[in-house]
This record gives C-alpha cells, structure tokens and sequence, in this order.
C-alpha cells in the first residue's frame, strides 16, 4: 500500500450557510477545538503523505493558522464544490487521492486505511452506508414514489481514486457542477466501487448537528474515569533534562529525588487519580533511598500496573509542558514513542503538547518546568460486565 504516494483533499472552503452560525461551519469550535482541526487530526497519520486543503479567500489566515501544525498545503477553492476540487487536484502529487469533506470529523483510520487499500484493488473506493429508513420520491408534498431501501445508500467521504483518473473527470467536467466526487467519476470515468462506510462519520451540516454529536462524546464504556495531574520542577546544574524519558540536552539539569522527569510525573497522578488512588508521594515517596535517581519511566509502567490491577486501561492522555528552554518541538514524536511503550496506551491516543509562558512567572523566568496532564480510564471488560462484583 505505501508504493504508492498517497494524497488527501480536505474540502473547507464552502461557507456553511445551513448551519447558521454566521461563520464557515468548519471554523466553529467542537469539543474545544475547531471542526476542521479535528477532521485534519485524524489525516494526520503516516499512511497520507500530502495533505491539501481548499479555503475561501475570506477564511484563508484562520484555516491558515489552523493548518500550520500539520502542515498542509493550502489552495483557494471557487464558488462550488467541483471548482474548489478542482483546483486542489492540480497540485496534488500522489498517486492516490482521497477527497473527503471537512464537515466530518468522526471519520476513522480504519476507514482511511480501508479506503486506500480498495483504491488499489478497485480503482476507486467510495464510502457509504445503506439506507435503513423508508425513502420516498416526493412532489409538490404528495408521495409520487417508493423506493427499495435494499439497493440505497447514503453516499459519505472519504472518496478514493487514481488520482490521473479523477483528474483527468474533472477536467472533463468543465462548468458542470456535482455534489460529490463518485459522481464526476461515474459520469467520465467508470462505475464506482462502493465500500462500507461508518454511521458515526457524520456530516456537520445543521446547528442541531453539532448537538446531536455529543452523544458520540459519551459514548464510552461504563465506568469511564477522567484523572488530572500536575508537576514543577527546578533547574539545577548538570547537561541535559529528561522527560517522557527523552534525554534532551540543556545546559542543565532538573532538581529531584529521581531523574526529574515532571512530564512523567503529572501524567503518574493523572493516572492514579482517574483510578481513585493516592497519589505519587504514596507509592514513591521521596524518603525513600530506593527511588533516589530512579528511571521515572520505570516508575510509570509500575503506575500502570497499579491501575490495571483496579481494573482500568487507558483510553487517551494528554499532556502540556510549559517550558522556556530547551525547545522541545523536535523531541515531541520520540516522547510520544517513549509514552505508547511505557503504557501501553495506541500512539494516537497519546498528545504531547509544549509551550512557553511568555516570559511570566517560575517557568516563564527560566527557572524550570512545568507539565500539566489529563487522562481518561476505561475499565476492563470483565470488570463492566459484573465479575468485579
């Protein structure tokens, strides 16, 4: 699958009138974070090489800015769909492309992967679901047909093609207009392959929709629990800091009984206290001369152990080191690595964040670092299902 460059097409530069909300719908903010960060996020894996994202000149410096981390590659849309596609596909440069609508976030990397994989095979991979209500053809407000539910679906994104073969549709279709990619390639190049798609890849078109979506936030396994920690430490004299177990060279060093390690640290009570234990002082006090210089990523898998023994795995961490100096930009991937290893956790499950206080307090004055954490917890499934009563 990778002998091939893979390309995605992000559609953002539609305006979203039907979800009134005065804005590009993609811009307004779900779960904390703009839609659209949430859509190129989960792009954001090694199975796409390019990602390209079409923008209307009047949200090009907010998608801009929200496209920076991934580095994506911008193009000024048209005043349709088919236009903005268009354009987005004389630039891109892999083999195989993917288009999919900004407007659907939920979208899964098995999905993605599934996608690319029958572009491969097939030629083309076209998600969709079937049809479970009843559909009608309706004129004039009057029922003038039934349709057979078994032979419908409702088409989603991602849409995969050779990417020669749905360029070479669209620059067949030349002022014509589509509502969807499956469609121009029908039309000039061949029939599309359908694939299954996902009831959860939802299209954010209505405001209701961006209501309606939080259930899917909910919908976790019983006895989910969120957990918070914190660490600070002081610089002191040595070369080099440590943390999620990267040794980064610095001029100096973390004071601590163990190594220092702050981001490990926080993520430890995060841990602990999302399982209802106490806290890090509890199991590795700092009385203890067994723990002097200890390998805090040693002590971590032991935390994990503590809270698999409570019954709980790890469903997401996220972490947020506040830090003058070094730069840690460049070590952030190696830390998430050292992470997914330590616990077990899937590497995109894991969030490393860094950042500066702009000069102001402890940390801002360059005296040291500090790491804030937030993890959620599942149980086990023998736990959920009444053995641990």
């Amino acid at each position: 699958m990778k002998n091939k460059k893979v390309s995605a097409v992000i559609c953002a530069a539609g305006k979203g009138e039907r979800a009134g909300l005065n804005k590009n719908k993609l811009l307004a903010p779900l779960y904390g974070a703009p839609v659209l960060w949430h859509t190129l996020k989960k792009f954001d894996i090694e199975e796409i090489d390019e990602v390209i994202v079409t923008s209307s000149k009047f949200d090009l410096e907010e998608i801009s800015a929200i496209c920076a981390p991934f580095h994506c590659k911008i193009v000024l849309g048209g005043t349709t769909r088919t236009e903005s596609v268009k354009k987005a596909l004389e630039v891109v440069t892999g083999d195989i492309v993917l288009i999919h609508d900004g407007a659907r976030p939920f979208v899964t990397k098995e999905l993605i992967l599934n996608c690319i994989k029958t572009v491969t095979t097939h030629g083309s991979a076209i998600c969709a679901v079937q049809a479970t209500d009843t559909v009608v053809h309706g004129h004039y407000g009057t029922i003038c047909e039934r349709l057979n539910r078994e032979n419908l679906y409702l088409v989603q994104t991602p849409q995969g093609f050779m990417t020669d073969d749905i360029h070479h549709a669209y620059t067949q279709a030349d002022g014509e207009a589509f509502t969807d990619d499956s469609a121009v390639y029908g039309k000039y190049i061949n029939k599309p392959h359908l694939i299954d798609g996902e009831r959860t890849n939802i299209k954010l078109t209505y405001k209701e929709d961006f209501e309606r979506v939080f259930p899917y936030s909910r919908s976790l396994p019983d006895g989910c629990r969120t957990g918070f920690g914190a660490d600070v430490h002081a610089f002191g004299k040595g070369e080099f800091i440590t943390l999620c177990g990267e040794k980064i060279a610095c001029g100096k060093s973390l004071i601590a009984h163990s190594d220092g390690d702050v981001a490990v640290h926080a993520l430890m009570d995060a841990l602990l206290s999302a399982a209802g234990l106490k806290d890090i002082g509890h199991y590795f006090p700092d009385t203890d001369e067994k723990y002097r210089n200890a390998d805090s990523v040693k002590l971590l898998e032991r935390t994990v152990e503590i809270i698999k023994a409570e019954g709980f795995e790890i469903a997401n961490i996220s972490l947020s080191i506040q830090a003058e100096q070094p730069r840690l930009a460049s070590h952030i991937e190696n830390m998430k690595k050292n992470l997914r290893h330590s616990t077990g956790a899937a590497l995109e499950s894991i969030a490393v964040a860094a950042g500066t206080c702009e000069g102001l307090g402890f940390v801002g004055e360059g005296l040291g670092i500090c790491a804030y954490a937030n993890v959620l917890l599942r149980k086990f499934k023998e736990f959920t299902n009444g053995k641990d009563q």
